[in-house]
């Protein structure tokens, strides 16, 4: 009999950053009663009242002031694992404790974070004891083995959903997109994002924020794609290093610095229509060396007071941001100035950012069929109302953090088939062909954590003829 459960597609190994490693070399021992409680209220929270992850956390340990960092950390780590396989978990609890779903909410939830524990590496009688589990409880964690395999022995679609942890209709749409490499995608997806920098060009080079950040205690290393990022092999809190304060870096995903980098922004005139929080816009502004015109347009007022904070900090001179309404002939008349006068037009569109399930695992339980149809209409209008802002000879870059072909290569040959005036221009043409190449085949930007180690991104770049 195996020591630890697994999935069949590949069991996460033990690794450095597993909470039971880190607690082993953080300066305090983790109190293990403080930091099930945590997880526990953090964890119901987006279980059982639907709250998005991130926030649920935030709230949970903004209101936990007496836990040490590593504790802190212990509890995001824990809930995110759980998060990532929830599915999984349950199956295994479903077959290793008779009678777990009539269990109460929170004894469920302990058996959950426990179970999850196990799967991660940790021995079962460390997590049974240091979640004060007895009994039934403690001998369900020791059956979780012969759980696994009851998994191992599903049919391969059924078994590869709850493996995987995806809804079912989700995990139809991964075979049709990576084929034999589903599961490595899934598995992929399953585990924890690296924590990736982007240089702010203004201040200096990567290699001199790397300096900076080694006098901070923090070890970094450059992206093998990206020629801008850097991962943060230290686990830190990256907002309070004097480096971020500075300007120096943006935390911005490998992935989402080579889409930045498909637009290759003159100092003319770029407009990003759907701009955020402005991660890529700073991008564009040094590509554009402060110079121009940078229009940072976005329907939600907050995010575009965060991206002005954040233009003040890089030292950004040629943004203006703009608050547009989001449908309408409003929205219409808002972008008429713009009308035919832009160099390059960015539409990093909303989407079922199924390609950011390493970040935010909880959003795949959300996600339904219907979302996803309306996303894709929303696509197609941006595209479409977007487009209407480049001038002659410009170009129009569509990107999604979306692995579905119904949210990248179909919204694109739908708007192909209604605009014969534009055309695609392969991204090795603009990444050149050494980068083309790791990015993959074919004239557009696909980008997936088990081949590249970033989010899933696409991107394409389509010009509009002179």
């Amino acid at each position: 009999m195996k020591k630890n459960p697994r999935p069949p597609t590949r069991a996460p190994q033990p690794r450095r950053d597993s909470p039971a490693s880190e607690a082993s070399r953080a300066p305090r021992p983790v109190r293990e009663d403080l930091v099930l409680q945590a997880c526990l209220e953090a964890y119901g929270f987006v279980r059982h009242e639907g709250r998005l992850a991130d926030r649920a956390l935030d709230f949970t340990l903004r209101h936990k002031r007496n836990l040490y960092s590593n504790e802190r950390r212990a509890v995001a780590e824990r809930v995110y694992a759980l998060l990532r396989r929830q599915r999984t978990v349950d199956f295994l609890l479903e077959h290793a404790h008779r009678g777990f779903t009539r269990l109460d909410k929170t004894r469920q939830d302990v058996l959950r974070l426990a179970a999850s524990r196990i799967l991660h590496g940790e021995p079962p009688e460390v997590v049974a004891r240091t979640s004060a589990l007895t009994g039934q409880d403690a001998d369900a964690l020791a059956a979780l083995p012969t759980a696994a395999r009851a998994l191992e022995s599903l049919p391969p679609e059924k078994r590869f959903a709850i493996a995987a942890s995806l809804p079912d209709f989700l995990a139809r749409r991964f075979r049709e997109v990576f084929g034999a490499d589903a599961e490595r995608a899934a598995e992929a997806m399953n585990e924890r994002a690296p924590l990736t920098a982007r240089l702010n060009g203004f201040k200096g080079d990567r290699e001199q924020l790397r300096a900076l950040l080694e006098k901070e205690g923090v070890s970094a290393t450059p992206t093998p794609l990206s020629p801008l990022g850097l991962v943060l092999d230290t686990r830190t809190n990256a907002f309070s290093l004097d480096a971020f304060r500075d300007g120096w870096f943006e935390l911005q995903d490998e992935g989402s610095q080579l889409l930045g980098m498909l637009v290759d922004a003159p100092p003319t005139r770029v407009v990003d229509a759907c701009a955020g929080a402005g991660g890529k816009t700073l991008q564009l502004a040094v590509q554009m060396k402060n110079r121009g015109d940078l229009h940072a347009l976005d329907v939600d007022e907050g995010r575009i007071d965060e991206l002005r904070k954040r233009a003040r900090r890089a030292g950004v001179h040629n943004v203006r941001t703009q608050v547009i309404p989001a449908e309408g002939p409003e929205a219409d008349a808002a972008l008429e100035p713009l009308k035919g006068k832009a160099d390059r037009v960015l539409v990093d569109a909303p989407c079922s950012g199924t390609g950011t399930f390493r970040r935010k695992p909880d959003a795949r339980y959300r996600l339904t069929p219907e979302m996803i149809e309306d996303h894709v209409a929303r696509q197609k209008r941006l595209l479409e109302r977007f487009s209407q802002m480049v001038k002659p000879g410009g170009r129009l870059i569509y990107g999604t953090c979306s692995i579905l072909r119904e949210e990248n290569e179909a919204v694109v040959e739908d708007f192909l088939a209604k605009h014969p005036d534009y055309s695609v221009r392969p991204v090795a043409e603009e990444l050149g062909a050494e980068l083309g190449a790791k990015v993959g085949p074919g004239p557009f930007l696909r980008l997936a954590p088990h081949l590249h180690g970033t989010d899933g991104f696409f991107g394409a770049i389509l010009v509009r003829a002179k």
